[in-house]
């Protein structure tokens, strides 16, 4: 007869043992119920199957065989294929997602992380210990507070350039509410952020940012500021900060990084996620990376974004959406030239010498503002040249130079200046010079 070799698991020997103790007379069902804890009839059930099959009927029956519903060996070949080619550097919840959605293979996460563990595919970036901070209450209400940053990153790997991603999150929901790719983290960039979100959503009750020169505070004026700051008593805001006092949006500056904690984190996925998708974009330049994200963001808020505790939104809307030109650009005080003439209205009038407000907008077109007014303007003329062009013949000779006429007789410098108390006379036939002639009046 062939020997069987049954293999039991720590639990199940516990079982065989108490089992056995039963058979001895040294413990009671009772007993060993309350030692398994298990009911005394499960105990019975149990006993009786071990007397009759012997410790085999310990084993669990499906030990040995594949589950019912396990991945056919095709789909986990093709999940290692791609995780090893189109989505190579995809964390495992990222290519869970991207699955479904691309290749129509639906798994589990814990199925994807066993199948990569089993085949050797460790997690492309090994994620830190966890420091426990106390966490900060999200704001109630969905447009209250917004934070702001910009992440400068490989986002186009090789590529393209290196890209500045500026992003404006909810501090409620998680929601990333605009998103704008730039060259640079510069003040043009977060103008584009600002009207991407107001146009979407509406006007923000605050931004929480970091202490960047672009969102310089307005301090009180000191003796290095201009005349007329030290009038009024505060310095002049940024461009930015003067944006922010027209959308009457409070501007709030963190100090330490973490204190804006959820931006950062958002930038972090975005680097393993957003990447990603620019790569199966094939995006190579920065107007290509724009409409990557701008499609990307539905999906990303649907993920991860939350719900806020109350319902309804603090965004408010622009009161006239007409003047966004005029508000979403840069303005710079200037005076008008002396030989500055304007035509505004069919009327020529001058505005020479007077001060107007130039804005300068976000698609590099002017415009002047003169007492909140917007004058017709058209392109001054080029400067004309030093040099003209000859009209006349060439003068080859040197003109000799006209003989001056000769003084009358009786012109006056030819007679004496009788004065109060000196009298001076000049000689036409001498030079002038300091020596004069001098006499004492009668």
């Amino acid at each position: 007869m062939k020997e069987e070799t049954i293999t039991l698991n720590t639990q199940e020997q516990k079982r065989a043992m108490v089992l056995n103790q039963i058979q001895a007379g040294q413990l009671s069902v009772a007993q060993a119920a309350g030692v398994l804890d298990l009911s005394a009839r499960h105990v019975r059930r149990i006993l009786a199957a071990y007397e009759k099959e012997g410790p085999a009927v310990l084993a669990h029956g499906n030990r040995g065989r594949k589950p019912a519903h396990r991945s056919s060996e095709a789909v986990r070949a093709q999940v290692l294929d791609l995780a090893r080619t189109k989505y190579q550097g995809c964390n495992q919840q990222h290519l869970r997602d991207l699955l479904p959605e691309r290749e129509d293979i639906t798994l589990s996460r814990s199925s994807v992380r066993r199948i990569m563990e089993q085949a050797g595919l460790a997690a492309p970036r090994q994620h830190k210990r966890p420091i426990h901070r106390r966490r900060r209450q999200r704001y109630p209400q969905e447009g209250m507070l917004l934070q702001i940053d910009g992440s400068r990153h490989a986002w186009l790997q090789e590529r393209g350039p290196w890209l500045t991603l500026l992003a404006a999150i909810d501090d409620a929901t998680g929601k990333v509410a605009a998103a704008v790719f730039r060259e640079q983290e510069d003040a043009a960039g977060y103008f584009l952020l600002v009207r991407q979100l107001v146009e979407c959503a509406g006007r923000p009750l605050a931004f929480y940012h970091d202490r960047h020169g672009i969102f310089a505070p307005t301090g009180v004026a000191t003796e290095a500021d201009s005349i007329p700051e030290q009038l009024v008593g505060k310095q002049n805001p940024s461009q930015f900060g003067r944006l922010l006092e027209e959308l009457a949006i409070t501007s709030i500056a963190a100090r330490p990084p973490q204190a804006k904690g959820r931006v950062e984190r958002l930038f972090g996925t975005l680097q393993d996620r957003l990447v990603i998708e620019l790569r199966l974009a094939d995006a190579r330049t920065l107007e290509q990376a724009q409409q990557v994200v701008a499609a990307y963001l539905p999906r990303f808020n649907a993920q991860f974004a939350v719900p806020a505790a109350p319902p309804g939104s603090a965004y408010r809307p622009l009161p006239e959406p007409s003047q966004a030109e005029a508000i979403f650009c840069f303005k710079y005080l200037r005076t008008v030239g002396a030989d500055n003439v304007v035509s505004f209205a069919g009327q020529h009038r001058s505005y020479a010498h007077a001060e107007v407000e130039v804005h300068e907008r976000l698609d590099g077109s002017l415009a002047i503002y003169y007492a909140g007014r917007c004058l017709s303007t058209t392109p001054a003329p080029a400067e004309a040249p030093l040099v003209r062009a000859r009209t006349g013949p060439r003068v080859t000779t040197r003109p000799a130079a006209p003989t001056p006429p000769k003084p009358r007789a009786d012109h006056p410098w030819r007679k004496p200046v009788i004065a109060s108390k000196w009298t001076k006379s000049l000689d036409n036939n001498t030079p002038y010079s300091n020596s004069t002639q001098c006499s004492a009046s009668s």
